[in-house]
This record gives structure tokens, C-alpha cells and sequence, in this order.
């Protein structure tokens, strides 16, 4: 069963008509509204691939359907999630809604359940959830204290080969920055390196639990550095996800990476203590990262769901986002991503990245204009991620989105249920799976 608006052509060679297209997506000089941000096209299939990209009318009608100014996007990619925790709220929810409470829950919930059948059953479940929505690429972060990294990466190296051509896949590490100062944390990075990831942890001490910035960040990020460097891994952080304006790690990330002469990709998550600090440090820490050539990912959905939480009837006082439009206007390279699903640190979600374009351009203020925002869910991510996606152009696969929403209004106005999702030129099912086939999983 598929629930897509319409279905393309059954032939190898086909165009999809009139089509609108955002201009910072498809090739320059296509024409259309300038003031809506869209491009009036015509976009030609050939055996799987986007064979050509022209102004709509520019093709002949007995080529294909015209699509009456629907909507179409390239497949979008999710470079900050956590496949591993997905979809434990059922057997395992988080009473209080925040930070602390999460982390709880999930050590409770992965020291107990976490099993190689566990982890694969659900990670699984998201893969075919995100698969159905439209997501072409993820990059997970896996729980990795011992001895969840020798359990966790083999399921994920399982999925990365079985999911190949549906949704690629990349991995990170996740742990307290000081097991980098021990024996574990060179044969996580080993782990790491042999699983073909990017080595990530939080900027956090597991010996220093309730300090926001540990003696020990210093002399830990150091060797985290020199881990990475000694593989040729990338690094993955999660940064100062925090309420505590006295959280000023990424800072220090980036001045470690610059003396340390670092010459991978370092991607930066969360860093919402950052919106806390005084404009004159805001300034300094964006110069550091960008002399750093650090890139940032924000996760709005869950970090309005996490921070500034009472535990009385007390109202947020703010939104729990970082600071992504001065970052972006100061050349930083940054991405909204969807994080968490259903698990102790996100009680909802469902790895739909369309939907999280749409709440971060509500939380964030992305709009009025939105210019090129939508790169941040597409184009931005995959080349944080280091691959050839999130565009529309000649030569690319025809992975695509198409809305029967015409226009930005109508798309972020309305939940786009009937999209219809081309994987290699050919409509897909968009039914998603079950929770009942997860039943088994939630028994206590």
C-alpha cells in the first residue's frame, strides 16, 4: 500500500512537468517567483537518474505528467541521530523530561535491554520509518561505554551493508570525553576506525558528573585529538548541551583543533548554552570555529523538548537552540537534524527530516525570508557528511520528494502525508511499520 498523490510514469525514461523546485537547489538561472525562493522546472528521469533539469514547459507533454506546481525536493539527509536509543519510551520513558532524567533512563534501559537482536530489531524499525518519509542519508551516534561498542557497531556495520543503495549510512562514537584518558577509550577509537566512523563523545567527564566544564576537558580533548588524527578518523561532538551559560566547551574545541593542527572534519551537535553567553563571547567562539573549520548541527526539536524543563508548573523561558543564524552568517557551515525517536531524551518524533525542516523553521525563525534555509536539511548535511547528495541536478539519482504542496507556505502548513517518494525514479511505498512489531521489545 502507498499513500503518494500520484505515480509516475512505469517507463525507464520519463519527465516529471511543471514542478517547482527550491533555487538553492537546482542549477542558476531556471526561472520562477523570486520572492517565493522557487524555481519553475522541468526535471527529465532516465533509468534511474536525473538526466536533465529545464525550465518548466521545456518539455514535450507525452513525456510525463504535469505536476500542476507541486513541490519537488532531493532526498534529505539526517546527519545527527541515534538509531541505537530509538523507539524505548514504551518500556523505558523519561518521568521528569529532561537532560538528566534521560540519562538515566537510557543507562537503566541499555545496561538491561540492550542486546545485539535488541539494537537490531530497532534500528531497523527507524531505517524503514526514515526510508518511507524520504531520508536518503543518516549518520548515527551509538551508545559506546563497554561493553555496548562490541555489541553495537557490529549490528550497525550489519545495517549499513543491508540498507547500501536505500539509505547510506555513516556512525560516531558516544561517551564521556575521559574515557579517552583510559585504555577504553584507544580500543573504542580502534572500534571506531574498523567500523569506518567518526569518532564522537560528549563534552562531558563521567568523573566530574556534575561539572559543566571538568578539570580534565582540557588534557581529554587533547587525546581525543590525537586518537583521530593517529586513524584518519573525523570527530562528531556533542558540545555544552546545556541550560549553564558557565558551558563554554566548543570554544575549547575549536582551540584544540587548531593547535593541534588537525586536518579532519569536525562536526559540532547542540551547543545551546552558547544562545546564553554574551554577544561579545558569541563573536569570539563562531571566529574560533570557523578558524577551526568547525560545522555545526542544530537539534531543535528535542532541545526545546530537553531544556529549560521544571519540574514545577513552570512555563520555558526559552527555546534551547543555539545561536544557528549568526553562525550562518558568519560562513560556519551549519544542518538541523532530527536527533532523537521515542527514547528518554525525545518522546516523539519519527525520523521524518521534512518534518524537522518544518518545526526548526518554527523554532529557529528560519522564515520571513527563508532564503536558502532548506539547504540545512539537505545540501549543508550531506557535505558535512562528505557526500554527493542533497541537490537537484544532471547526473544525480533520481531520489526525490514530491509534495502536492505547491509552495513553502502550503508545505510548512500542512503535515505532508500523501508526499510521493521516488528512489531511483520509482515510487516507493510509504506505509509505515507497525509499533505492534515492536510489541515483543516492551514487555517489562
Amino acid at each position: 500500500m502507498t499513500h503518494s498523490f500520484f505515480q509516475p510514469p512505469a517507463t525507464s525514461r520519463f519527465a516529471l512537468r511543471n514542478l517547482r523546485a527550491p533555487r538553492c537547489l537546482v542549477p542558476a538561472g531556471l526561472p520562477g517567483n523570486a520572492d517565493d525562493g522557487l524555481a519553475a522546472i522541468d526535471l527529465l528521469v532516465d533509468d534511474g537518474r536525473i538526466a536533465a533539469i529545464d525550465a518548466a514547459g521545456a518539455m514535450p507533454a507525452e513525456l510525463g505528467p504535469d505536476l500542476d506546481a507541486s513541490m519537488v525536493l532531493p532526498g534529505m539527509v539526517d546527519c545527527h541521530t541515534h538509531l541505537d536509543k530509538g523507539h524505548i519510551w514504551p518500556r523505558q520513558p523519561n518521568l521528569t523530561g529532561d537532560g538528566a532524567g534521560a540519562s538515566l533512563a537510557t543507562m537503566r534501559d541499555r545496561t538491561t535491554r540492550w542486546n545485539a537482536e535488541d539494537v537490531r530489531r530497532r534500528m531497523e524499525f527507524g531505517l524503514c520509518t526514515a526510508h518511507a518519509k524520504g531520508v536518503v542519508a543518516i549518520s548515527t551516534h551509538l551508545d559506546s561505554l563497554a561493553p555496548q561498542a562490541s555489541i553495537s557497531f557490529p549490528v550497525f556495520r550489519e545495517m549499513r551493508e543491508r540498507w547500501a543503495g536505500r539509505i547510506d549510512l555513516q556512525v560516531s562514537s558516544i561517551a564521556p570525553l575521559d574515557i579517552f584518558l583510559t585504555d577504553e577509550g584507544r580500543q573504542l577509537a580502534d572500534i571506531v576506525a574498523e567500523s569506518g566512523g567518526k569518532l564522537g563523545c560528549v563534552t562531558r567527564s563521567a568523573r566530574f558528573p556534575a561539572e559543566t566544564m571538568p578539570p580534565d576537558m582540557d588534557e581529554a580533548l587533547v587525546r581525543v585529538f590525537k586518537l583521530a588524527a593517529e586513524r584518519g578518523l573525523n570527530l562528531d561532538l556533542h558540545v555544552d548541551e546545556s541550560t549553564d551559560p558557565n558551558a563554554r566547551a566548543l570554544i575549547r574545541v575549536a582551540r584544540t583543533a587548531v593547535s593541534q593542527d588537525f586536518d579532519g572534519r569536525i562536526l559540532c551537535g547542540h551547543v545551546t548554552s552558547l544562545a546564553l553567553q554574551t554577544d561579545e563571547f558569541i563573536e569570539e567562539t563562531i571566529a574560533a570555529c570557523r578558524d577551526a573549520g568547525i560545522d555545526i548541527v542544530s537539534l531543535p526539536t528535542v532541545n526545546m523538548y530537553l531544556q529549560d524543563r521544571s519540574q514545577e508548573a513552570r512555563t520555558p523561558r526559552w527555546r534551547g537552540v543555539t545561536v544557528l543564524h549568526e553562525m550562518k552568517a558568519r560562513g560556519l557551515r551549519v544542518a538541523v537534524a532530527g536527533d532523537n525517536c521515542r527514547d528518554p531524551f525525545y518522546a516523539y518524533g519519527d525520523h521524518d527530516m521534512l518534518d524537522t525542516f518544518t518545526q526548526a523553521v518554527k523554532i529557529l525563525h528560519l522564515d520571513h525570508p527563508l532564503g536558502d534555509w532548506i539547504r540545512a536539511a539537505t545540501e549543508t548535511p550531506a557535505a558535512i557528511m562528505g557526500i554527493d547528495r542533497g541537490v537537484l541536478k544532471a547526473g544525480a539519482p533520481a531520489d526525490l520528494i514530491v509534495l502536492k504542496a505547491r509552495n513553502y507556505s502550503e508545505m510548512l502548513a500542512r503535515t505532508q502525508f500523501d508526499r510521493t517518494v521516488l528512489r531511483a525514479g520509482r515510487a516507493i511505498d510509504t506505509t509505515l511499520p507497525d509499533y505492534r512489531l515492536l510489541d515483543d521489545l516492551m514487555t517489562a
